[in-house]
């Protein structure tokens, strides 16, 4: 057995912030840009030729008369 008391109530004390070079600060603020582009929604490439409205695969294909041909 241990003779020291258990002690689970100790929190560690956060480490002191490190002062930053000003390229670490550029890195940072690029790499947050890219995380923001990632994130944003990108706009879907127009589908050219295709039936207009809902897709009939995927909601139904009453459009072409019950017929999912373009497989």
């Amino acid at each position: 057995m241990n003779d020291r008391p258990a002690n689970h109530s100790i929190v560690p004390e956060p480490a002191p912030e490190k002062v930053l070079s000003p390229a670490a600060k550029r890195a940072l603020a690029e790499a947050e840009e890219r995380r923001v582009a990632v994130a944003a929604p990108t706009p879907h490439a127009k589908e050219l030729h295709g039936p207009d409205g809902l897709e009939p695969t995927r909601f139904g294909d009453w459009e072409r008369n019950g017929i999912a041909s373009d497989f």
